[in-house]
């Protein structure tokens, strides 16, 4: 019985997925004349090729040779596009940006493993969320949020690593820090003692297993998730995922469910303590200054029309805890790693950082931390360079057309100005591609130059009119779906970068590192079997 339910399943997924594509091929025919790679697989087309761990190359080649739109094979020759035009993304992210949504099956996707948060939601409800959580990532929250920064920087325990000398440090620290950051200052939670031999809460462990674990399933998610995911009930479809063979897909499941328990459990606690009162709330880690305390409190007297749900506000803590772990650990790490191997740029930096601590009385304020020129620099360059997530999609809503900055030359021989693109097409918008646009930001663009920030950028830059809503950069996105809490992900990387810049020095360990470009960009060791996100540096402590 089990296995004819489960066969009927696969061939009516089977049978939705090819009626769509084939569906989609007939009504975006009009794309055959954009320029684009050929597809190297009748199945796949070029999708293993874009969506690739070693992808680097095959995205500089293509982004150099086909310009800021070009169009991508597909499922079964299905046409998609890529882009990353000026123009045409303030039109995809600004302008018209109701005509592309999410791409649908990103948003299922994202339900199933973070419920009802702002990274599964769309219109109303989503204006709705970000309204309500738009207050605590306000700067003046920052600076309450300041205090627990510093608090959770001072317990990453390298100290005891270079007690006996320099040591080879594996910067799994940088996710425990992030995490315990989110953790304190988002929920009021702690996740991790940050103790040498601290116990690593199963929460983080499942996280960082997500987008690995997920990258397996690439195509699946692509193509099949949507039409599953409305199937019967959810227990229905809970039932038929645990009687599937599958390894991959059991250790996604299980990773969903220890991120939603360790959410509720969270919440439940959060929720007796803000009904118990303000005296009860204030000893919780946070003092009740974290962002959900703020988040439930104003949920509470808020109107029906609104507040947000159980499920909603559950939604919210998933999302953040892992939003603000994976990302701002990569980005983290990726710094910590152009300082080992640029000594003069980490010279520099903790000079400044010296001189800022001989002219302030106790700790840097937010005002004086986030002025220190040169720690921006590096932190706008290497975001600049090395966005933690490379890509992002989206799909048109309905049929629309697409302004370009640069016109490109169709397959026809004549000059394209725009693009016509029917509905359901899906786009990647090169985050990455954007970022290191030569045409915007010079011949050395691929080149890791924090200095540039430190003078007036190119006129170029600022005649792109780029969409994003931090320094002309991609890499937070831009307009409704922007990066609710960029601020707060700038404000933890500095405060941890001050305080191991100031007593460490960095240096590269004998391993070579290779920088994976999943959803998100992790570093993993040559030659390693342990597949983990790792980065190993040598460390040891400055001399005053």
């Amino acid at each position: 019985m089990f296995t004819v339910a489960f066969q009927a399943l696969a061939i009516f997924a089977v049978s939705w997925t090819i009626w769509r594509v084939l569906k989609a091929r007939r009504s975006n025919n009009s794309l055959n004349n954009i320029p684009g790679p050929p597809g190297k697989s009748i199945w796949t087309g070029s999708f293993s090729e874009l969506f690739n761990l070693d992808g680097w190359a095959y995205h500089q080649e293509m982004t150099r040779k086909y310009g800021g739109a070009f169009r991508v094979k597909a499922l079964l020759g299905e046409n998609q596009l890529f882009i990353f035009d000026p123009k045409a993304m303030h039109y995809i992210f600004v302008k018209d940006q109701n005509a592309y949504e999410e791409n649908p099956y990103i948003i299922a996707f994202n339900k199933l493993v973070f419920g009802e948060g702002l990274l599964s939601t769309l219109g109303d409800q989503h204006r709705k969320q970000r309204k309500m959580l738009n207050p605590v990532f306000s700067i003046a929250h920052m600076r309450e949020m300041l205090l627990i920064f510093y608090d959770v920087s001072y317990k990453v325990c390298l100290t005891a690593k270079v007690k006996d000398g320099p040591q080879e440090v594996i910067m799994t620290w940088m996710t425990r820090t992030a995490l315990e950051l989110i953790g304190q200052s988002g929920l009021g939670y702690s996740f991790d003692p940050l103790t040498e031999d601290g116990k690593q809460h199963p929460y983080s462990k499942a996280a960082k297993q997500l987008i690995p674990s997920m990258f397996k399933l690439n195509m699946v998610v692509a193509y099949l998730l949507l039409p599953l995911s409305k199937i019967g009930p959810a227990k229905f479809r809970r039932f038929m995922i645990d009687i599937t063979p599958w390894k991959d897909l059991h250790a996604v499941r299980d990773i969903i469910d220890v991120l939603h328990n360790t959410s509720v459990e969270i919440y439940e606690s959060k929720k007796k303590a803000l009904e118990d009162g303000d005296e009860a709330l204030a000893n919780q880690i946070g003092r009740g200054k974290d962002i959900m305390s703020i988040l439930m409190r104003a949920n509470m007297t808020a109107s029906k029309e609104e507040g947000l749900t159980r499920e909603e506000l559950l939604g919210q803590m998933t999302a953040l805890i892992f939003a603000a772990m994976d990302t701002t650990s990569s980005a983290l790490a990726r710094i910590l790693y152009l300082l080992a191997t640029n000594q003069d740029v980490q010279d520099k930096l903790r000079k400044e950082i010296a001189e800022a601590r001989e002219n302030a009385s106790g700790e840097l304020s937010y005002d004086e931390l986030v002025s220190l020129p040169y720690l921006d620099s590096i932190c706008r360059e290497t975001l600049r360079l090395h966005p933690p997530v490379p890509i992002v999609r989206r799909s048109t809503a309905e049929d629309t057309v697409l302004p370009l900055s640069t016109p490109i030359i169709g397959v026809d021989g004549k000059e394209m100005h725009e693009i016509a693109i029917p509905k359901d097409t899906n786009i990647s918008i090169g985050i990455m591609a954007s970022n290191r646009n030569p045409e915007i930001w010079g011949p050395d663009a691929d080149e890791w130059k924090p200095d540039r920030w430190m003078n007036p950028l190119p006129e170029s830059v600022i005649a792109a009119h780029l969409p994003g809503i931090y320094s002309h950069l991609l890499t937070f996105i831009g307009g409704s779906r922007a990066c609710i809490g960029f601020k707060f992900s700038q404000l933890e990387m500095k405060v941890v970068l001050m305080l191991l810049i100031e007593s460490f020095r960095f240096s590269p360990s004998k391993e070579k590192i290779f920088w994976q470009m999943a959803g998100i960009t992790t570093p993993v060791v040559v030659g390693s079997d342990n597949k983990a996100p790792q980065l190993p540096l040598i460390i040891e402590r400055v001399s005053k």
